[in-house]
């Protein structure tokens, strides 16, 4: 079993001063091999319906890849002698998180989901740097040894399991200072085994996430999100408005840069803490949990310009949605929804499963009567059987039933303006 335990650092001046230049000599390498990959495939690909006749004189550059970039690491070394203060293993890493940054563009990760093209990075945006071996006994006491580096102090806030072995180390700067992530291997422990609970009504319950209820569950509970951005919005105001008083690459500009960070560091650090004791208290509520399979990034996309015939832009609501996504932002329900809650489910032996969302807001729970909302009505009353309840808890019922009674909640549209609903009904549970 692999956990990660994560320590402040304390380090000296002089180790804080070698590990921003190792910073800045690893970001400066990842920019230049990154935009070899760039010029690669912008100057020997072409399309495959539309290849040319003849072939230039120059030989065809060799297409970069790891092992290739990899080979490039020594000549580096003798060609700016100053990277070999850099631990070599650590080189490497870089190499290998161009290489996955890369692929990910490309191809996408193990799930299909493609990443944007990747960004040459500035200063702020490349903080961290591995180890990806680390020697038996570099952890003594609260002192951690780094190759090159020396040993380390850092907050034992915590003590390190008995029996582990220590894999990797991770390095970062954050915005009030060093962080170290160490990856520990416990070879006693043996990998959590997929839960195989059949849902029942009893022991199953459904979760609705939105933004007027952070999370509505199927046994009427619910819990308001906390909205730490908004809590802390006008101090962050008052603070950034103040920085651009100040004159660019000043002392006074950089120190209120860094007040400003470590703000956004408090918000993320609560949200994050909260999210995790709630999921906490939803998985001891029952060993199946249905939430609905959300694509947040859809949810928060920005409006479709509207054009008029003069080619003039007409209002399109984008500055009503800033707002919306603005608190999409705050709430961080994709997180929660994708990692944090299918965490602490697996952590306790439960079982999260993804449903699908079409028609979970439009159909009473009671007798799956459609009833059609805008966004803005926030109560659910169904005419034909007068259930009247909150819309969020609706919601959060027909998710349990459309999770374990199978009960399909879809429409079948057929061509031109009419559109003919195939009415809702219940299939026998399944077993896991």
């Amino acid at each position: 079993m692999h956990v990660v335990y994560q320590y402040k650092l304390l380090p000296t001046a002089a180790q804080v001063k070698e590990m921003s230049a190792w910073l800045d000599m690893l970001r400066a390498q990842y920019n230049w091999l990154l935009g070899e990959r760039f010029d690669w495939w912008q100057f020997n690909r072409c399309p495959v319906n539309a290849c040319p006749l003849t072939c230039s004189i120059a030989s065809v550059k060799e297409r970069p890849s790891f092992y290739g970039q990899k080979r490039s690491l020594p000549a580096l070394k003798r060609e700016r002698p100053w990277y070999k203060r850099v631990h070599s293993q650590v080189l490497q890493e870089m190499v290998k998180r161009v290489e996955v940054t890369f692929d990910r563009f490309l191809g996408g990760d193990s799930r299909g989901k493609r990443s944007g093209r990747p960004r040459f990075k500035s200063p702020s945006r490349y903080r961290t740097f591995t180890f990806p071996q680390m020697k038996p006994g570099s952890v003594q006491g609260n002192r951690v040894t780094f190759p090159k580096l020396g040993a380390v102090k850092f907050i034992c806030h915590r003590p390190l399991p008995d029996g582990f072995v220590l894999k990797r180390a991770e390095v970062t700067r954050k915005a009030d200072g060093w962080y170290v992530g160490l990856t520990l291997k416990d070879t006693r422990v043996p990998e959590p085994l997929a839960v195989e609970a059949v849902p029942t009504e009893t022991n199953s319950i459904g979760i609705d996430v939105g933004l007027e209820y952070f999370v509505a569950c199927s046994d009427g509970t619910t819990v308001t999100p906390p909205q730490f951005f908004r809590r802390a919005q006008a101090k962050l105001s008052r603070l950034q408005a103040k920085r651009e008083l100040r004159a660019k690459g000043s002392t006074a500009r950089r120190k209120l840069t860094s007040r400003i960070a470590r703000v956004h560091q408090t918000i993320a650090r609560q949200r994050r803490q909260w999210q995790f004791e709630l999921a906490g208290q939803l998985v001891e509520k029952a060993e199946v949990v249905f939430v609905e399979n959300l694509k947040v990034s859809n949810m928060s996309r920005r409006c479709r310009p509207k054009v008029a015939d003069d080619g003039s832009y007409l209002p399109n609501g984008q500055a009503a949605k800033s707002g919306l996504n603005k608190s999409f932002a705050d709430a961080g329900i994709a997180g929660f929804l994708d990692t944090i809650l299918p965490y602490k489910a697996e952590k306790a032996g439960r079982r999260v499963v993804q449903v699908n969302p079409a028609g979970t807001s439009q159909h009473c729970a009671k007798c799956l009567h459609r009833v059609p909302k805008k966004l803005s009505e926030r109560w659910h009353e169904c005419p034909e059987c007068g259930y009247s309840v909150a819309r969020d808890i609706n919601s959060a019922v027909l998710i349990q039933q459309v999770g374990w009674l199978g009960v399909v909640l879809t429409q079948k549209r057929e061509s031109g303006s009419k559109t003919r609903r195939r009415s809702p009904r219940r299939i026998a549970p399944q077993s896991a």
